[in-house]
């Protein structure tokens, strides 16, 4: 397994997960004609895991209402391969906080198999913008604590 950049210890970073995740089994439809995954699907899981995550913490809610100006944005999102996943794998997919800044937040994905080996890492930057000028909008306070906490 290669370094991946934004992780200085592996084994550190495993660890610091929590036990929140969600399961998904690989469907015949996310595979190519080897029944290997097809690599644009982790990213689904990982919107997947991201969306939950965010629900888990109030977000969604506000998000989704017309009337309230803010939006989550995906700014860029990276995906590393470290083991073969095939069809009708079962798969635990984990989110985290990995930093918070004024009004982004970078989190990483962790993918699990079933013998709980390494098969994905991730990692991806959201900004929080408003649907009226496009520019950011600072985390609240609760928002920050709860993204913090939220792990």
């Amino acid at each position: 397994m290669g370094k991946m950049n934004y992780i200085e210890h592996i084994d550190e970073w495993k660890s610091s997960f929590g036990d929140a995740h969600y399961e998904t089994r690989v469907r015949f439809c996310e595979t190519d004609m080897f029944g290997h995954l097809n690599n644009t699907v982790p990213f689904i899981y990982f919107e997947t895991a991201r969306i939950r995550f965010f629900q888990q913490l109030g977000f969604m809610n506000d998000w989704a209402n017309p009337l309230n100006e803010a939006m989550p944005v995906v700014a860029d999102l990276q995906c590393d391969f470290i083991r073969q996943v095939f069809f009708d794998e079962t798969l635990k997919v984990h989110v985290k906080v990995h930093k918070l800044g004024n009004s982004s937040v970078d989190l990483h994905y962790m993918v699990t198999n079933k013998r709980n080996e390494l098969c994905l890492t991730g990692r991806g930057t959201l900004v929080q913008l408003s649907k009226k000028t496009g520019k950011t909008i600072h985390w609240t306070e609760e928002m920050k604590q709860n993204l913090l906490s939220g792990q």
